[in-house]
């Protein structure tokens, strides 16, 4: 559902990433961590088309990212890390105004979704709140919901769950499990307890390039880590030179 080859990207004499390559399957939640500044955003941000590549090629639900982007962008949902929401708007009249942009029609058809989609996320109890007013527990999910709205067969998450609660993390890892029923996802993360509890494989990016990637116990076994609440942590410092763990 997701290829990358050689995927590199500079600015000037930076090389943010390096001969980047993976990919992710279908009914797959495929972690992404690594230190701040690693590269995790970079590749998320190429993949959805936002940023092009230096160097590399990438395909999404068999679209290349810099030669399709439009088929791309029809196939991929994205919450990224700062979520931004017009503050002045209420929950269902952003919903709308999103579907309208993502071609959902008619209007009764999009309607019908939307009303699915505020129960998936459970954001029911908010639809006629301002954005503004929103916690933020509540706006990550309405970033979700609008990533969803198209049904795309792709989610990129970024960060989801930073900066929340322990309930409102609760809620929203429940909702991603379940994406895994009929989606790809990609969840970018640099909490490891998330990525241990929700990702079927990890992909560890440090200094841009890839490090490790594999299911727990395969990097477990490649690093000689016995396997316990701590594995993934001691993983982690042992790959990335040191690198920021939380």
């Amino acid at each position: 559902m997701i290829e990358a080859q050689g995927l590199s990207k500079t600015y000037g004499n930076i090389h943010a990433l390096k001969e980047v390559s993976f990919e992710a399957h279908p009914g797959e939640i495929l972690g992404v961590l690594g230190p701040n500044g690693a590269g995790k955003t970079t590749t998320l941000r190429i993949l959805s088309t936002l940023l092009p590549a230096t160097s590399g090629s990438a395909r999404v639900a068999g679209f290349d990212v810099a030669r399709d982007s439009i088929e791309v962008r029809r196939r991929i949902g994205y919450l990224p890390e700062s979520n931004p929401l017009p503050e002045e708007m209420r929950v269902i009249e952003y919903l709308d105004y999103r579907g309208q942009l993502k071609g959902l029609f008619p209007r009764a058809a999009r309607r019908t979704k939307i009303e699915e989609i505020l129960q998936r996320c459970q954001v029911v109890d908010v639809r006629q709140r301002i954005l503004g007013q929103l916690s933020k527990g509540y706006r990550q999910r309405v970033g979700l919901a609008d990533a969803l709205l198209a049904d795309p067969p792709v989610v990129v998450l970024d960060e989801p769950t930073s900066g929340l609660d322990p309930h409102q993390v609760r809620h929203l890892r429940a909702i991603v499990r379940e994406l895994r029923e009929d989606k790809t996802v990609l969840l970018c993360t640099h909490i490891l307890s998330e990525a241990s509890v929700l990702c079927d494989r990890l992909l560890v990016i440090d200094r841009g390039q890839i490090v490790g990637s594999g299911t727990m116990k395969e990097l477990a076994e490649t690093h000689s880590v016995p396997s316990g609440p701590d594995a993934l942590e001691e993983i982690f410092i042992r790959i990335t030179k040191g690198g920021e763990a939380e």
